[in-house]
Order: C-alpha cells, then structure tokens, then sequence
C-alpha cells in the first residue's frame, strides 16, 4: 500500500485582536493634549449671512459667524446661486466621472478660460480642491523636471508638504520669508534644476511673502516659482487676481495656484501657467487624473463667482473697510491682537485648552462662532482664534464682537496683552521644534 496522504493542515485561529483599541488610544492622546477638535453643526442661511443657525444640544440657535473662508460672502451672492441652479437643471448634479473618460463639462473648460484669464495665462486646470491642486500639481511638476530640487519656504500649507514629499525630489526648507537663506539654498544648488514654492498669504499669521525679491532671486539663480494664492485670489489685485497681481508681478510667476473655496464662494482648486506646463500636469498627475470632475453645477457658479469679481470691487473695499474697523476696536480693547497687515485677524491665546474654552465661550454666551486654531495647524504655544471680516459684517457686528471677546478674556482670566508683535525668529523655532518630532 502507499503512503497515507498527508492530514490536511490545521490552520491556528489567531488571537482576537481589538483593533478599535488602537483607535481609541488615539483620539485618548488627543483630548489629553486639549487638542481633540468637535464639529458646530450649523446651518448657513443664504441672504442672511453672516448670521446662521446652530443646532445646539437645547435646539436651535442663531449665531453670528467670524471664521469663514468665505471671506466675501460670494457664496450667497444672486448671480452665483442663478449660476448654479440653472447649470444643474440644465446638466444635472454629477460631472458622470473623470475628466478623461465621462466628466469633461463645458462648464468646466469656460472656467478654465476665465482662470487663465484672471491670471493672464495661457491655460488653467482645475482640480476638485485646493488640496488636491497643491499636493498633486507641485508632485508633478518636480517629477517632470529632472535632478529637480525644491526650495519650500518653512511655513508653507500641509499640501505644498505633502506635494513635496509625494514628487519624491531633493528638497530644501528655507526659513520662513528669508529671502538671505532662499539666496544661499539656491547658491549651492548651482545649476541643477530648481523649483521655488511659496504663498502669497499665510492664512494663520496673516502675513505676506516677499514676492518681487523671490522673483528676483528667480531669475537670477535659474529657478522655477510656483505660489499659492488661495488666501489672497478674489481680495487683492484690480481684478481679483491676487498678491502677485496687486504687485505686478504675475508675469514672473510661472504657476499661480489657487482656490474656488474661499474668496469666490464655491469648491475646487486650480493652477494657472503656460499651456505646456498645464498639459503636462494633466497627462501626468494621478490626483487629477483619477478624481472625479467637479459637476458643471459647481463650474457654472464659479465661473460667475470669477466674473463679478473682476468688474466688482465693492467686494473687496467692503472687506478692507471691515478688517480696519475691527482691528482697531481691538486694539482700542487691548486685546493680543497679532499684527498682521491682511484680511486676516488673529487674536492670540497661546494655550490649546484656554482657545477651546474661550471660543466654546463665545459660542454658549454670546452666540458668535469662532473656531479654536490648535497644533498641528498652528505650533505649540501660539493657539489662536482666527477672524476672518468681511465686508457682510456691521459695525454693529463688530461692537458686539469686541465686548463678547472683552468678557470672555475676563471670564476666563486671559491676560490683557495689547497689539502682539511675534518675533518670526520665535515663530521659525517653535515650527522646526514641531516638525523634527
């Protein structure tokens, strides 16, 4: 006889692992570093913002919000809702897939003209998120270049990192708008390829780069520039274009970024360039190509949204008239104002637990939304509470505001500090601190 076949194996059930515990450990860490972030579930109201409704635990209640993106309250504006709701009854609610198969709307090639417009170039490309065009657009760009380094400024957005890490190229940080350390990064590049990322305004600490001399030092050295305009397009410039516009400087860009999501009141993001250079990153970059397009309904209104403010600038005095007030009253209350020279208002804390109470506070007592701004976003020690004016906002709004801050600082016994000049040497250190973790 032969051999008995061998018995099958007996395969051994592992333990029972609590997978969820893991999970749990996580979101534990984060309430015990006070940074563990809840959602306000709110209810914008077309026509009436900056009023809303949140849907508080005792029901519903009217509120004022002061930390929108929406910074011009272009997405209420007539024209652009029109826009939109007629797109959709004409095309329906979805793009029907990628651009490369099914989703390539008319809507969406007339919004790349007028963003290429806008930025006066010669092609535009738009992506479902300002994310996404950073994170995929600067990945790509470098990828196509060969032997290219990039040159980040150190306070550049998660998804100019993110973009960076994902190219898979040399990189180099320069410290935050130093434009003595951009020069000597580029001196020991020599002549290889170079690719310089920055924004125009950094939305935390409001403050501005120095975009002629990064130009300058451009040109000079042989480097390519790449900047992102999201907090700065539909604000600044004669026609809405930006920093760089408002400059002069938007020809010496080579790639302008940009968002539909803040200042134009809508979703998406963009880059604005050469036609070669566009094309290139929509036949090479997965994120555009893989993603579903936005739906033509999305398109239309941010198409109108780019429109009206390239002929309206009451948009933007409004805002500008606003910011003024506010910062004054401000001062005036000796609040720790950051100084900032932009739309954006910062009031320092400097403590994650402190930020969440005073904007849960400001919420609970005087109905006035304002988002705590904690670590990862901002460094350990710099918390803030970040207002956003806008030209929507009354002087009534801005009184009611300043006393509602007043009597919280003193509720919760937050020191009185007056306008804050942050040294960027403090700021630089605290971000290196964070990032080496």
């Amino acid at each position: 006889m032969g051999a008995r076949p061998a018995p099958p194996p007996i395969w051994k059930v592992p333990p029972a692992t609590n997978y969820t515990s893991y999970f749990d450990a996580a979101i534990a860490r984060l309430k015990a570093e006070r940074r563990y972030r809840s959602f306000v579930d709110l209810e914008r109201l077309a026509g009436r913002y900056p009023k809303a409704i949140w849907h508080s635990p005792n029901g519903p209640r009217p509120i004022t919000v002061w930390c929108s993106n929406d910074y011009l309250g272009m997405g209420q504006h007539p024209s652009v809702v029109e826009a939109m709701m007629s797109a959709a009854l004409r095309h329906g609610t979805g793009a029907g897939g990628t651009r490369n198969i099914s989703g390539n709307s008319h809507p969406l090639v007339e919004l790349e003209r007028e963003l290429a417009d806008l930025h006066h170039k010669e092609a535009a490309l738009v992506f479902t998120s300002g994310y996404v065009s950073n994170q995929t657009g600067i990945a790509t760009l470098a990828r196509l270049i060969p032997n290219c380094l990039i040159l980040s400024d150190a306070l550049n957005h998660n998804s100019m990192i993110e973009g960076v890490r994902q190219s898979g190229c040399d990189k180099a940080i320069f410290r935050h708008n130093d434009l003595e350390h951009l020069e000597e990064l580029l001196q020991a590049a020599g002549d290889r390829p170079k690719l310089i990322v920055f924004e125009s305004i950094y939305s935390m600490d409001g403050d501005v780069a120095p975009i002629r001399q990064i130009c300058d030092l451009a040109e000079r050295y042989g480097a390519m520039t790449y900047i992102d305009e999201v907090h700065a397009v539909g604000m600044y410039g004669s026609r809405g274009a930006g920093l760089a516009e408002r400059l002069g400087v938007m020809h010496r860009i080579d790639v302008i970024e940009g968002t539909l999501g803040k200042a134009f009141g809508v979703m998406g993001g963009y880059i604005a360039a050469a036609a070669s250079v566009i094309d290139a990153v929509r036949s090479y970059a997965p994120g555009f190509i893989f993603s579903t397009a936005l739906p033509p309904s999305v398109a239309a209104a941010a198409t109108a949204s780019v429109r009206h403010l390239k002929v309206s600038r009451s948009e933007r005095q409004g805002q500008q008239c606003q910011v003024a007030q506010l910062k004054d009253a401000l001062i005036r209350a000796d609040l720790p104002l950051l100084a900032t020279p932009t739309h954006i208002v910062p009031v320092m804390v400097g403590d994650a637990e402190a930020c969440k109470a005073a904007s849960d506070h400001l919420l609970e007592k005087h109905g006035i939304y304002i988002q705590p701004i904690n670590y990862p976003t901002v460094p350990r020690g710099t918390e803030r509470l970040r207002i956003t004016p806008g030209p929507l906002h009354t002087e009534a709004h801005i009184a009611a505001l300043t006393q509602a801050l007043v009597e919280t600082w003193k509720a919760l016994d937050l020191p009185f500090s007056g306008l804050v000049l942050e040294p960027q040497e403090r700021m630089q250190t605290l971000w290196t601190m964070e990032r080496s973790q």
